[in-house]
């Protein structure tokens, strides 16, 4: 889709409006919010949500545009990263997407509608590690989870972390680095035994 970033489920199931909007700025906390405009950690994000909040959305302000089964935000969030919202059949389902598209590439919103229709249709629901991690980052109260600091070797400091459980004691650990035993206690029961996708 973009140079930025590839293309990334962050969260599993239905997003809420409260949901939405802790989604929106998941990056909030990066220590390095006012230096950098973030723009690698958004672009190409994107989670399902409900119609309602779909409609709200559409409704606050003016779309900066509305092409088919899309419409864009017309307030960017950094750069030319903005919100495009989806209405999608899917499978014969009627459903909402959010996502972070960046607009200096024309080809964007259309890359992203095709990912999320490609990874949506599949049959039999599975999850990427990757998937894992970003939903376990996603669904983390920032009072457990930050940024590796002075306790971290120089090459990781910056870097996710969150909170783990266990001996010795209750430690941050890189969030990249957490083991699949690790993954597993950190998801909603409902998503521990998924399985990985097959190999294609």
């Amino acid at each position: 889709m973009t140079s930025l970033a590839p293309i990334r489920k962050i969260f599993f199931g239905i997003a809420d409006r409260l949901q939405m909007f802790i989604l929106f700025d998941r990056h909030a906390q990066r220590p390095d919010r006012w230096q950098t405009d973030g723009a690698k950690l958004y672009a190409g994000e994107w989670f399902e949500i409900a119609q309602a909040q779909h409609d709200y959305m559409l409704e606050i302000l003016p779309p900066l545009w509305m092409r088919g089964e899309m419409f864009a935000m017309r307030e960017f969030l950094t750069g030319s990263i903005t919100s495009v919202f989806y209405t999608l059949r899917i499978n014969g389902v009627t459903r909402y997407f959010h996502a972070y598209c960046d607009l200096s590439d024309r080809r964007s919103p259309y890359d992203m509608r095709d990912a999320i229709v490609e990874r949506e249709r599949r049959p039999v629901k599975a999850m990427t590690r990757d998937e894992r991690i970003e939903h376990i980052w996603s669904a983390t109260h920032d009072d457990y989870r930050g940024y590796a600091g002075d306790d971290f070797r120089p090459e990781h400091r910056g870097k996710r972390t969150v909170i783990v459980y266990g001996k010795p004691g209750t430690r941050f650990e890189l969030l990249e680095s957490l083991t699949d035993q690790q993954i597993s206690e950190k998801l909603p029961v409902h998503l521990r035994h998924l399985p990985l996708p097959e190999a294609a």
